[in-house]
C-alpha cells in the first residue's frame, strides 16, 4: 500500500476547499458590490421623483438634499453625506436605465441628443447603448469616477474600456486625467469618434495600438530636461506599470536593452515588449530629441532580425515603433519609404495635454456636415 496515498488525498482536499472558499467570495463579493448599485441606483430613483412632484419640490427647493443627508444619517449613521446624497442622484440621472435588484434586466437604449448641448444637430439619430450586464461589473467608486465626466460619449468609452482592460479606480483617474479618450478620438473621424465611444478601443490590427502622443507625466521630469537615452529608459522601467498601463491592453515586458548580434557587431534594442492580441513583438526605441532617417532605417534592421531571428511559428510580424520627443513629418515620410508597414514614429511628451485643444478638433470632426 502507498504510504503518501493518504497524504496526497488530503492535500487534494485542501485544493478543493480553498478553489471552492475561493471561489465563493468572488461570487459572494459580487453580489454585494451589484446590491449595491441597485440601491444606490433606487435612492436617486427616490429622490429625482420626489423632486420632481410638484408642492415637495416647491417646499423643500434646495434645501432637499442636505436635509436627506442630515435625517438620514441620524437614522442609519454614516453613508449618507451631503456628496453621498449628490452622487445618488446623479448616478441615477446618468443611468435611468439600470438593473434592478430582482434581476430583472432592462434593456433600452438612451437618446443622447438631449444631453449632448453642442452636439445635438449632428449626432441625434445616435444613441448610447448602456448594458445592464455591463453596467454591474464595475464598483462604485468606478461610478464616482464615471458620473463626474459630463460628455456622455467621453464616459461611455471609459466605462466601456474599464471593462475590457479591467482597470482599477486609481488607474481609470489616470486615464482621466490623461485624457485618453480625447487623445484617442482626436485622431479619428466621426465614425471613429462614435464607435470608439460605444465599443471601446478594439485591438485588431497594429495601428490599434499606437498613441498619437504618447503621455510620460507619471516621470515627473520639469522641462527643460536633461536625461539622457538611458536615463529615460531607466525611469520608464522603474515605472513599469504605469508605462504598461499608458501603452495600453496586451503588452508583456520581455526586456530592456536587448541585445541581436549581426556579424561581429552587437546591437541593442531599447525596450522589447510582446503583445497577447496581436501575437507578434513589439520593439520600442526612445530617442531623446528628433527621430531621424538613421533611427527609422535602424528600427527597419531590428524589425527584420525579429522576423528571421526570434519569431516561431505562430508569432506575427513585430512592430516596431521609434519613439521621439519631436519628429519632422516630411523627413519620416521619405525615410519610411519602402520600409516595413510594420514601422511607426510615435512621438511622447512629459506633460498633460491641452484638454481644450483636443475637446476642439474632435467638437469640429462631429460637426463635419460631409460625414453625416
Amino acid at each position: 500500500m502507498n504510504e503518501n496515498a493518504p497524504q496526497k488525498g488530503y492535500q487534494s482536499l485542501i485544493a478543493t476547499i480553498s478553489t471552492t472558499y475561493t471561489n465563493g467570495k468572488v461570487v459572494a463579493l459580487r453580489a454585494v458590490n451589484n446590491q449595491l448599485l441597485d440601491t444606490y441606483w433606487q435612492i436617486g430613483q427616490h429622490i429625482v421623483a420626489f423632486e420632481q412632484g410638484g408642492k415637495a419640490k416647491a417646499t423643500y427647493g434646495k434645501a432637499l438634499l442636505e436635509n436627506l443627508s442630515k435625517d438620514l444619517n441620524l437614522l442609519h449613521g454614516r453613508g449618507f453625506s451631503l456628496s453621498n446624497v449628490k452622487r445618488f442622484r446623479q448616478f441615477y440621472l446618468t443611468y435611468p436605465i439600470f438593473q434592478t435588484a430582482s434581476g430583472i434586466l432592462k434593456t433600452n437604449q438612451v437618446a443622447i441628443g438631449a444631453e449632448l448641448t453642442h452636439q445635438s444637430q449632428i449626432i441625434e439619430k445616435e444613441q448610447v447603448r448602456i448594458s445592464a450586464v455591463a453596467t454591474h461589473q464595475l464598483s462604485w467608486t468606478h461610478y464616482v469616477e464615471l458620473i463626474k465626466i459630463n460628455d456622455p460619449l467621453e464616459r461611455s468609452f471609459y466605462q466601456q474600456q474599464t471593462i475590457l482592460e479591467n482597470w482599477s479606480v486609481e488607474e481609470l483617474i489616470r486615464q482621466k486625467k490623461t485624457s485618453l479618450y480625447l487623445r484617442l478620438a482626436a485622431s479619428k473621424d466621426k465614425e471613429g469618434i462614435l464607435k470608439l465611444a460605444h465599443q471601446g478601443q478594439q485591438i485588431a490590427a497594429p495601428t490599434d495600438i499606437l498613441r498619437e502622443t504618447y503621455i510620460f507625466e507619471f516621470l515627473k521630469i520639469a522641462e527643460p530636461y536633461h536625461l539622457s537615452e538611458t536615463e529615460l529608459e531607466q525611469r520608464l522601467i522603474t515605472h513599469l506599470q504605469t508605462f504598461l498601463l499608458e501603452l495600453g491592453k496586451g503588452f508583456a515586458f520581455i526586456g530592456r536593452q536587448y541585445r541581436i548580434t549581426l556579424g561581429d557587431r552587437h546591437h541593442y534594442v531599447d525596450l522589447v515588449f510582446y503583445h497577447r492580441i496581436l501575437k507578434c513583438f513589439v520593439l520600442i526605441d526612445l530617442k531623446r530629441e528628433e527621430a531621424s532617417y538613421q533611427d527609422v532605417g535602424q528600427m527597419n534592421m531590428y524589425l527584420g532580425y525579429f522576423e528571421n531571428e526570434e519569431n516561431t511559428e505562430s508569432d506575427n510580424q513585430p512592430i516596431g515603433i521609434v519613439l521621439a520627443k519631436e519628429k519632422d513629418e516630411l523627413v519620416i515620410q521619405y525615410a519610411m519609404h519602402n520600409v516595413s508597414s510594420q514601422l511607426f514614429v510615435q512621438k511622447y511628451q512629459l506633460y498633460l495635454p491641452d484638454k481644450e485643444e483636443l475637446r476642439k478638433v474632435i467638437e469640429d470632426q462631429l460637426n463635419n456636415k460631409d460625414e453625416i
